[in-house]
């Protein structure tokens, strides 16, 4: 019995080298483009318990080049940001702005202020080649080691309303591949080095990995931030319920209650007001104070998947130049915000 088993290990071992060493060259190959992403956001806590107050506060991320100016990360990593920096494996940083976003499938762009000097780039594959079963690595900064390696298999697929709604519209790949805090944005290749997915989260008991974690695919990336282009309007939203609308005396049934605001923004330029007040509204941690949301160019806001389809539809035709107006409910009032 213990020869036939050394007989099959000395049987697999070229085999097994071979892989490890395909993947030590295409990671040298590709890391290069893999970055690390910091995050200053301005957040609202309670702080005793009664009183709120807004603290800065850093985050940090991964994400990768797909041209010499634009990074591809977690919509998560760049929700509200303030500021945004962007280190190469050379050390070099650049800053950078977000340029679209979407919060569903955990994706966005970021062009950087200046081109990144001889940039190694990454192309996207074709995430519905893949299989259950086929192996994948992932490369990122979990807990701010940069460039670290991970590897693993496709577990599984979950997709979401893959149709005509981008705000809605999800499809993840499920790994066993070592993912941790850090490494969100990072890039999950195919052992040809092409991405096939961006690294969104994980499902814990424990706080840390458990095996089970998630990539948005390559194919849903390229579709909404490569084609879409839908402009970044820099805010963290509640779509408030029935109820929460009842509670807070809307003049309609639905709206969008605004809860974090990024300065430099589209929104932010609006003058478009975030919360400064932590509240639990019908069981739900929100915060108030700020505007709501209750129509884009005359579209009342509406989760009904058809308003949303015409809201993205209207979002994606904005142009590098938006020019729209909003409809907002602030302090009893409704007010029409023009972008600048």
């Amino acid at each position: 019995m213990k020869k036939y088993f050394l007989q099959l290990v000395l049987f697999f071992l070229p085999f097994t080298f071979l892989i490890a060493q395909d993947l030590s060259d295409v990671y040298a190959k590709v890391s290069p483009a893999v970055v690390s992403i910091f995050v200053e956001e301005n957040n609202v806590i309670t702080t005793d318990g009664i009183n709120s107050q807004t603290v800065s506060e850093n985050g940090l991320g991964s994400g990768f080049l797909i041209s010499d100016n634009l990074v591809v990360t977690a919509a998560h990593v760049v929700r509200v940001p303030e500021r945004i920096q962007i280190q190469f494996n050379d050390g070099e940083i650049i800053p950078g702005k977000v340029v679209t976003s979407y919060n569903a499938p955990d994706i966005a762009l970021i062009k950087l202020f200046r081109p990144k000097f001889n940039a190694t780039t990454l192309k996207f594959g074709d995430s519905n080649q893949l299989k259950v079963g086929q192996q994948i690595f992932i490369v990122g900064s979990p807990y701010g080691l940069a460039n670290s390696f991970s590897s693993g298999y496709v577990s599984s697929f979950r997709r979401s309303n893959l149709g005509n709604n981008p705000f809605t519209s999800t499809e993840f790949i499920q790994t066993d591949a070592a993912i941790n805090q850090g490494n969100s944005g990072g890039p999950m290749f195919n052992l040809n080095g092409e991405v096939v997915g961006i690294v969104s989260h994980i499902t814990t008991q424990s706080g840390g990995f458990d095996g089970i974690g998630y990539a948005s695919s390559s194919n849903l990336a390229t579709k909404l931030l490569m084609k879409n282009k839908m402009p970044w309007f820099g805010a963290e939203m509640h779509s408030l319920t029935l109820k929460q609308a009842e509670i807070l005396n809307l003049p309609q049934e639905y709206g969008l209650l605004v809860q974090r605001v990024s300065s430099n923004s589209i929104f932010g330029q609006m003058g478009i007001k975030g919360g400064d007040v932590e509240a639990n509204i019908d069981g739900q941690k929100l915060i108030l104070g700020g505007d709501i949301i209750l129509a884009f160019n005359g579209i009342k806001f509406d989760p009904s998947d058809g308003t949303l389809i015409s809201l993205a539809e209207f979002a994606n035709n904005l142009g590098d130049d938006p020019k729209f107006q909003i409809t907002v409910y602030r302090k009893g009032e409704i007010l029409t915000l023009n972008s600048k």
